[in-house]
């Protein structure tokens, strides 16, 4: 149908988020919760993706994420939708894959 897949515009998030979570801490992070996405808009082959991302809270092992995505078409008139946003929720871990304390990056 000439869109993108939407599990890939869930990995951009799951990514986006965890390079946020990495602004926090040094270690590993694995996503715990993602909330309800619901695609607003498709996004088409072609079109350029931004992802932005927002702390929403910080606890001491985990932090929730706030992620939106935003697509622009490659043909005019160029206008910036919302495609879809998410609640991302990420937990510090060790080697083992244990939770763990935050540490400030």
């Amino acid at each position: 149908m000439g869109t993108v897949f939407g599990g890939a515009i869930l990995s951009e998030i799951d990514l986006a988020a965890a390079i946020e979570a990495q602004k926090l801490h040094d270690g590993h992070v694995v996503t715990i919760a993602m909330d309800k996405v619901e695609f607003r808009h498709p996004v088409h082959v072609g079109d350029i993706i931004s992802v932005y991302t927002e702390r929403a809270r910080h606890g001491s092992t985990s932090v929730t994420v706030h992620v939106e995505v935003w697509a622009e078409s490659r043909r005019p008139p160029h206008t910036p939708i919302h495609v879809t946003a998410a609640q991302v929720t990420m937990v510090a871990v060790d080697e083992n894959g244990d939770k763990m304390p935050l540490s400030e990056a």
